[in-house]
C-alpha cells in the first residue's frame, strides 16, 4: 500500500539507490556543494513538524497499541484479515519508536548530534514501517477479494497456516530491501555545522538516481495501487450484485456499509501515499530532461518534508480502520470503552449514591440498547 534521504525522505527507493554504485556526477557534486538554502525552512519547519510528527505518535502508538491489546489474547481464534491487520499493527508500532528521536531532529533544525549509530536505526525502521505497510495493505486487498469473490477457487490462500507463511515472506522482503541501511552513512555534516539524517540531497549525487527512483515508485507504489484498485473495484461490484439478488442483503444495508469501509480504506491510501510518489516522480523525470538547479532542489526538499509527512499519518488512521472493518475489533473496543464508563459511574455512586442513582439506571439502560444497535450494524468479516 505502501524517499529522498531525510530522516523521513526516501522510502522504497532509497535502498536500491544506496546499493548502486556510488560514482557521482561531478555536475551533481558541484551543484549539491554551492546551494547553501537548502535548509532555510528550518524557521517553520522546526516548528510545525516536530507538532506533526508528535501527533503521529501519540495517536499512532495508542491507537495501535489498542489494537495490538485487543487482537493478542484471540490469536487463536483469528482469519486471515485480522492475521494481516495484526502485523500491519506491528509494523506501525515500530515507526511510532521511532518518531521521538524524528520530532527531536526536527526541533533542531534538521540537525542530528545523537551519532551515525541512532541515525541509522531510525531509518531501518522508517523503511520498514513503508515496505510493510505497502505490502500488508496490499495483502489485507487481495484476501478480501479472495473471500468475496473467489471464494472457493482460491480459499487454500485465507488459511491460517498458509497465511502466516506468506506475513513470513512479507518480512523476511522487508528485512531484505531495509537492511542494506546499515551499511551505508546516513549521516551528513553541512557548511553550517549542521549534521543531517537521512536527507535527500546527501544522495543527490548518485550515478542513475533518477532511474532508480522512478522504478522503484513502479515497484513501490504502482503495482501495489493497481492491486489495491483492482481488488477493491471487484469487490464493491461483487456486494453490489449480492444486494440486488438477495433482498434481506439490501434492506439491512450490510452492503452498503462494506463498501462504505472500501472507499475509507483506499481514500486513505490514496490520500497518504500518492503525494510523496508523485512529487518524487515529477522530479526524477525533470533531472532526466536537464541539471535541477539550488532553487528547484530547495523546493523538491520543501514538498518532500510535507508529503511524507502525509504519509506517515497512515500509521494513525489504521486504527480506525480496523474499528469499521473488524467486527471482533469492534465489539472489544466498544466493550472496553463500555467498562470504563461503568467503572466511571461507579465511582461516582460512591462518592453520592443518592444523587446518582437514578441517572446510572438511565445511562445502563441506554448504553445496552446503544450496544444492540451498534453490533448490529457491525460488518461481517
Amino acid at each position: 500500500m505502501w524517499e529522498a534521504q531525510s530522516f523521513d525522505l526516501f522510502p522504497q527507493a532509497d535502498l536500491m539507490v544506496m546499493m548502486a554504485t556510488p560514482n557521482s556526477s561531478s555536475m551533481a557534486t558541484s551543484i549539491i556543494s554551492n546551494c547553501t538554502n537548502l535548509y532555510d525552512h528550518r524557521g517553520w519547519a522546526h516548528v510545525l513538524l516536530p507538532v506533526i510528527y508528535t501527533f503521529i505518535f501519540i495517536v499512532g502508538l495508542l491507537g495501535n497499541l489498542l489494537a495490538l491489546h485487543v487482537i493478542w489474547p484471540n490469536m487463536k481464534k483469528i482469519n486471515s484479515t485480522t492475521v494481516y491487520s495484526a502485523n500491519l499493527v506491528v509494523s506501525d508500532i515500530l515507526f511510532a519508536l521511532a518518531l521521538p528521536l524524528r520530532v527531536a531532529y526536527y526541533a533542531m533544525g534538521f540537525h542530528w548530534p545523537m551519532g551515525e549509530g541512532l541515525c541509522k536505526a531510525s531509518a531501518l525502521l522508517f523503511y520498514i514501517n513503508m515496505y510493510a505497510g505497502v505490502n500488508f495493505m496490499t495483502c489485507l486487498s487481495v484476501d478480501r477479494f479472495i473471500a468475496v469473490v473467489l471464494p472457493l477457487r482460491f480459499s487454500c490462500f485465507r488459511k491460517i497456516h498458509n497465511v502466516r507463511y506468506i506475513c513470513i515472506g512479507v518480512w523476511m522482503l522487508v528485512l531484505a530491501q531495509t537492511l542494506p541501511l546499515l551499511s551505508m552513512p546516513m549521516s551528513r555534516e553541512e557548511h553550517d555545522g549542521y549534521i543531517t539524517c537521512m536527507e535527500y540531497p546527501n544522495f543527490e549525487q548518485v550515478e542513475g538516481l533518477p532511474y532508480m527512483l522512478i522504478g522503484a515508485v513502479f515497484l513501490g507504489y504502482g503495482i501495489p495501487l493497481v492491486t489495491i484498485l483492482l481488488c477493491y473495484s471487484a469487490l464493491c461490484s461483487k456486494l453490489r450484485e449480492l444486494a440486488r439478488t438477495n433482498q434481506l442483503t439490501e434492506k439491512s444495508g450490510l452492503s452498503r456499509k462494506a463498501i462504505g469501509v472500501i472507499c475509507c480504506v483506499i481514500l486513505v491510501f490514496v490520500v497518504c501515499y500518492s503525494p510523496y510518489h508523485i512529487d518524487l516522480l515529477q522530479y526524477m523525470i525533470r533531472k532526466l530532461k536537464y541539471q535541477t538547479d539550488c532553487d528547484e532542489l530547495h523546493a523538491f526538499q520543501i514538498s518532500l518534508h510535507v508529503t511524507v509527512s502525509f504519509m506517515n499519518l497512515n500509521s494513525c488512521l489504521d486504527p480506525f480502520i480496523y474499528f469499521f472493518a473488524c467486527k471482533g475489533y469492534k465489539k472489544k473496543v466498544l466493550k472496553l470503552l463500555k467498562r470504563q464508563v461503568s467503572m466511571s459511574l461507579s465511582s461516582m455512586v460512591r462518592t453520592s449514591p443518592e444523587e446518582y442513582s437514578r441517572d446510572i439506571d438511565k445511562i445502563n439502560m441506554s448504553s445496552r440498547v446503544y450496544h444492540r444497535e451498534r453490533s448490529s450494524m457491525i460488518v461481517s468479516d
